[in-house]
């Protein structure tokens, strides 16, 4: 808890700490500071236990607060907002306040006026009022927790050789120590009507899509700002025939006109533009009813805008990147046109079947910087004590700053060299993160779960990702012929079922 001063906020005068059993402890941080007296050790140490898991609402921005206003580290933060997301308990288009969450998950009401959030917390007494408020919300923060997890009150007794603390660090992979994007702008009880009252939803129960808003809909916030639309037509309908005049497929102007520069086809006819190869190609087409012989339009596949588009790869460039070259060569069926405000609406729909797939295989997404890279919890806690020592105002116990001095002489010089302002400069800026070398990305992961079924399996990818895309968007404008399962017979034909699968 922290009140502001004139529109400023105060440093943390409150800390809430509550266990699964609903023992809960209020911390008043700033008594100690006023009386120069240390935190207890247990306290300090709970809070930097890599080992201890601190759940919340914004708990991750809270353990900075702490740095920042009385040099204690929090580590291991899982907020709950990932985790009602990841479980698929909150509905996007719903709030997910902590009030928000405790009333749609555990239908308990949670009391946030405006009188009792702006109280005195820095008071030398605390009303019975703020007490129970205070305690409430830690109190509730743990129960959701278990609520998502599909737990009741505490965790099942771990299997032989495995700690509860790894049992619930395994359900919350990805999301340790990360600070929570949100979708939407706008908090308190003002933003959350306002999130509510956005009905407009797109179901998409073949790929197994969540109720997620329609983005086209936000007026507030128009999509596909920023994006680059392309500046030219991507389709010019130009057409290749082979020596005997069988059509083989459609290309750009550019790239007919090549074969004539170089002198190995002839022009047949300026429109349509027809160029006929003086070699023998090294494919032809099955049949003349082929995807690559359409003509295809330059408009918006979903809505048909002719005037701004970008193009749309339909499988994931961190999936395909991977797959076998017999799948990515002179394939451009899964390349799409769309405007870029149904383009950036595509791409949002794409991060909840990606969430599904990185739940289902153990393959977390996000930052990859997060994931490659680990926090080292010794450094970490090195360099908050020095940014914690270097923001002091002369308000930190002595006792507190010779204990952050310890921390800093320990690593540097074995506690056997006093501690200068360079030697804290350097603490202060040391990097915290080490290489995993364990470290997989989400997409080769998914890509290598698939392709141990050999050539099924990564078809079986393909028609996801085209099937999430036909069901998520409703596209009224496809090209000719554009399918699902497209090649995925001749794939069979060519190459078989037991194709063995060298991935990129």
């Amino acid at each position: 808890m922290m009140v502001s001063v004139k529109g400023k906020a105060s440093a943390v005068s409150l800390l809430q700490l509550a266990t699964f059993s609903g023992r809960c402890v209020l911390v008043r941080l700033l008594t100690f500071r006023n009386a120069q007296l240390p935190l207890p050790e247990g306290l300090v140490g709970v809070l930097s236990d890599p080992r201890v898991l601190k759940v919340g609402v914004g708990c991750y921005e809270d353990g900075k607060r702490l740095t920042h206003d009385h040099g204690l580290t929090l580590s291991c933060t899982v907020d709950l907002r990932y985790l009602a997301l990841r479980q698929r308990q909150a509905v996007l288009n719903n709030g997910l306040s902590l009030k928000s969450l405790a009333a749609d998950l555990l239908n308990i009401t949670l009391d946030k006026s405006l009188e009792l959030r702006c109280s005195d917390w820095e008071a030398d007494v605390l009303t019975q009022e703020q007490m129970v408020y205070a305690a409430h919300d830690a109190q509730i923060s743990v129960a959701l927790f278990f609520h998502l997890l599909g737990m009741n009150t505490e965790p099942r007794l771990p299997a032989e050789g495995e700690s509860v603390f790894v049992q619930l660090a395994s359900c919350c992979q990805g999301l340790v120590d990360v600070p929570f994007r949100a979708r939407y702008n706008g908090e308190g009880e003002e933003g959350e009507r306002r999130r509510r009252s956005r009905k407009s939803t797109v179901e998409s129960p073949e790929s197994g899509d969540q109720q997620v808003p329609d983005p086209r809909r936000n007026k507030r916030k128009p999509l596909g700002v920023g994006y680059s639309a392309r500046k030219s037509p991507l389709y010019d309908n130009c057409f290749l025939h082979a020596p005997d005049g069988q059509p083989l497929c459609t290309c750009d102007k550019k790239k007919a006109k090549w074969y004539l520069e170089k002198g190995i086809g002839e022009l047949v006819s300026d429109d349509p533009f027809v160029v006929r190869l003086l070699f023998e190609p090294s494919g032809r087409p099955d049949s003349q009813k082929d995807y690559y012989l359409t003509a295809k339009e330059n408009v918006c596949v979903v809505c048909g805008k002719a005037d701004s588009y970008i193009r749309k790869n339909i499988v994931p460039h961190e999936y395909r990147r991977h797959f076998p070259a017999e799948m990515k060569d002179h394939n451009s069926h899964d390349i799409l046109l769309l405007c870029t405000s149904c383009h950036a609406a595509s791409n949002v729909h794409d991060g909840v079947l990606k969430q599904r797939l990185a739940e289902e295989h153990s393959a977390p997404q996000g930052c990859e910087e997060g994931i490659r890279l680990l926090e080292d919890a010794d450094r970490r806690r090195v360099r908050s004590a020095a940014r914690a020592l270097l923001s002091a105002s002369g308000g930190m116990p002595q006792s507190r700053k010779e204990e952050l001095l310890s921390v800093i002489q320990s690593f540097f010089c074995n506690g056997q060299q006093e501690v200068t302002q360079d030697m804290l400069q350097r603490a202060a800026a040391l990097e915290t993160r080490i290489f995993n070398e364990s470290y997989v990305p989400h997409g080769l992961k998914v890509v290598q779960v698939y392709a141990e079924r050999s050539l099924r399996g990564l078809m079986e990818l393909e028609c996801c990702w085209r099937q999430h895309f036909l069901t998520s968007m409703q596209p009224r404008h496809l090209p000719p012929l554009w399918s699902v399962n497209h090649n995925h017979d001749k794939y069979l034909r060519k190459y078989g079922e037991d194709l063995q699968i060298q991935l990129n």
